[in-house]
């Protein structure tokens, strides 16, 4: 969205906010009514639009008290159509947003309400963990409730057979990712005297956002998490840093020697999971569960074994931590008029995070969706928990085990080792420190600059540039926006701070 659509949005909500304090359509909006209070919610369609008299929905309505009516929106045009609904006043009174420039721009503006100072009146809400709001927050100021997801996600997952077989294990320095991935590729580890498999292998995303392979492997070595703060509390690029830099040569070195796959920077996601699915690939860091891969691969190789290890390096464990959200519900103003309907709103949420409903919104209905087998609980049926309680549980706030879950799902040894991990990994987070800062430089020109040096990893890993090559087009970053969008999140940092 331009900065003149951004005005004119912003502008036309002011004055609709101004007519709705003076008696609009706002009003009581049936609070002081009898009955449940209506409660209307936009959040993002997962698979199938679930049917609204469901019994899941049914019971949320039952706790909470609420006429609850969900509409669903697409994913793929989720943030299009929250625009629009913002700029014509179309607004439910609880709505998913995401952590976007257009969003910030309202939520400075003031169309939604700031939950700040309320969030402590919740007994559910309070007791997150506070990383999870300062990641969600605009100028120090929190408009919402997270809809949680682990913040530090990122795992190795590898061929275990394959590297007891060579006597290696688990990779802590570059020597040790070198070698395996060189022993994967070269010495024949599945045995059928061709060289037909990959140590590792990249797909063009290999470098975008939250999961790039580069930014994972330099953080446990060593590098910041996007940005890092030098002694004098200037900001500065990931790229700019030893370990990082030390990564990327890897990669040249490993694409020159030909142990990756050389059509890195135009393959999809998709056709790399059919090759380590196929078991011609090892090792692969990734936020995905390594059961999955175990059942998809022992199909075609029945002796085959996956295990999983934390992301470390020299100084031990470190992982990049992510936003711990995708998105979070926010109260416009203009529907939630009163302090008294915002505290109906914000309780409802908070309702959501109790042991009845997280195991609902979680697992489903007992003797529907799960069973309860001792201490553990068992999905009935996969497809069925896949149609009728995922929308819920990716669309609501809730922790899963973490928080107000009775009984833990029952898996296998390494599904729980991979669970484990990845919560024990919040021990170990390394912050992106820009995450929440504001830079104009980056809203305006943040993708812009953000491919000249993706385009300049991809060259370099190539050997289509030297290193000349590289600090130059790193320059041409700084000359183009670079430094100023550095300076921008210093002077933000330190304002906030």
């Amino acid at each position: 969205m331009n900065k003149k659509w951004m005005t004119v949005l912003v502008t036309a909500m002011a004055g609709m906010m101004a007519v709705t304090a003076c008696g609009g359509k706002g009003g009581n909006n049936g609070i002081d009514g009898d009955g449940p209070y209506p409660l209307s919610l936009v959040i993002n369609q997962v698979g199938e639009i679930p049917d609204p008299n469901n019994p899941i929905e049914e019971k949320i309505r039952e706790y909470t008290d609420t006429d609850l009516r969900i509409q669903w929106i697409p994913y793929s045009a989720y943030d299009e159509k929250i625009n629009v609904m913002i700029a014509s006043d179309e607004l439910p009174k609880l709505m998913k947003l995401n952590y976007t420039p257009t969003t910030i721009s309202s939520l400075e503006a003031g169309l939604f309400w700031d939950i700040t100072s309320q969030l402590k009146d919740y007994p559910n809400l309070t007791a997150q963990p506070q990383p999870y709001y300062d990641n969600i927050s605009v100028n120090g100021k929190v408009y919402g409730v997270p809809l949680f997801r682990d913040m530090g996600r990122a795992i190795v997952s590898f061929r275990k057979d394959w590297l007891d077989a060579a006597g290696l294990k688990e990779p802590v320095t570059l020597d040790d990712w070198y070698e395996i991935i060189r022993y994967s590729t070269e010495e024949d580890p599945d045995k059928n005297g061709k060289r037909d498999t990959y140590g590792m292998m990249l797909d063009k995303a290999y470098n975008q956002g939250t999961a790039s392979t580069l930014t994972r492997l330099a953080v446990s070595q060593g590098a910041p998490n996007k940005w890092g703060i030098d002694e004098q509390g200037n900001f500065y690029p990931e790229f700019e840093s030893e370990p990082f830099f030390d990564v990327l040569k890897l990669f040249r070195r490993l694409y020159e020697e030909k142990l990756i796959n050389q059509d890195f920077a135009v393959v999809d996601s998709s056709e790399l999971n059919k090759v380590y699915e196929s078991g011609r690939a090892n090792i692969r860091i990734s936020g995905g569960n390594g059961q999955s891969l175990q059942t998809k691969l022992e199909k075609v190789v029945p002796d085959a074994v996956i295990d999983v290890a934390p992301l470390q390096g020299p100084d031990g464990i470190r992982v990049p931590g992510e936003s711990g959200n995708t998105g979070f519900l926010a109260i416009p103003k203009s529907t939630v008029a009163s302090e008294e309907e915002l505290d109906r709103v914000l309780a409802f949420v908070d309702k959501l995070l109790e042991p009845e409903m997280v195991n609902l919104i979680n697992k489903g209905v007992e003797g529907v969706h799960y069973k309860v087998e001792g201490d553990f609980t068992v999905t009935i049926d996969a497809e069925k928990d896949a149609q009728e309680v995922k929308p819920y549980r990716d669309s609501l706030p809730q922790r899963g085990e973490l928080y107000n879950m009775e009984k833990k799902a029952k898996g296998t040894e390494l599904f729980n080792k991979n669970k484990q991990i990845v919560y024990n990994n919040e021990n170990f987070i390394v912050a992106n420190p820009a995450l929440t800062l504001n830079s104009a430089t980056y809203n305006e020109r943040g993708g812009e600059l953000e491919q000249i040096i993706t385009d300049a990893q991809t060259k370099f890993i190539m050997g289509q540039i030297d290193e000349a090559g590289w600090k130059a087009e790193v320059e041409k970053w700084r000359k183009s926006g670079g430094d100023q969008m550095a300076a921008e999140y210093k002077a933000s940092y330190e304002s906030v701070k």
